[in-house]
């Protein structure tokens, strides 16, 4: 059998990642569940509170954090290749990129928190930010892992095994499929 056809069938990164991923995956897919059904049984307060959220920051959400995947996904490239510096260089554009969404986010949270809504208006507002929230959290956590991926990267550290690389790039976009589920769940669909 060709190393090459086994290498391209195999996950990337580490086992644990996908377990990892697994489980994140299942706790989103039942907030989903309960942002729908409650949608469905709520449909007048959810399309009240969804006309208070900001379509284009969520838009500009969405595309930071594809292109970020863009460069992630090219850092792996490279990293197959042994050009690690290269590794480093478009990881650390994504991080860039992503940040873009940090910021949007917490705009778009200052501007509802000051115009008063908050976790306690009602069960739209509750399950937007608990959400939203989660998610803004998994961001940071992919963030902090593509730092400690990048920096590793610039030292040579991946020259044997791109394990590592593969890791910080499978759980980054997990993170941006998310949102992109996310995004019209809650900011498009009526």
């Amino acid at each position: 059998m060709n190393t090459h056809t086994v290498d391209q069938k195999r996950l990337p990164g580490d086992l644990a990642i996908w377990i990892f991923i697994l489980a994140e995956l299942t706790v989103f897919a039942a907030l989903f569940l309960m942002f729908s059904v409650s949608k469905s049984m709520n449909p007048e307060m959810f399309a009240e509170g969804q006309q208070t959220l900001h379509p284009l920051m969520g838009l500009i959400n969405t595309l930071s954090l594809i292109t970020s995947s863009y460069f992630v996904a090219k850092a792996v490239f490279f990293a197959s290749k042994g050009e690690l510096k290269k590794t480093a260089q478009w990881i650390w554009m994504g991080i860039a990129i992503a940040s873009i969404y940090l910021i949007t986010k917490g705009m778009e949270y200052k501007e509802l928190f000051s115009l008063g809504y908050n976790l306690r208006t009602n069960l739209f507002y509750t399950l937007y930010f608990f959400i939203t929230f989660f998610h803004f959290m998994h961001v940071l956590m992919g963030i902090v892992i593509l730092i400690a991926v990048a920096n590793k990267a610039k030292k040579g550290g991946y020259s044997d095994d791109i394990t590592g690389v593969e890791t910080g790039a499978s759980y980054w976009h997990m993170v941006d499929m998310v949102w992109v589920i996310l995004f019209p769940l809650i900011y498009v669909i009526q």
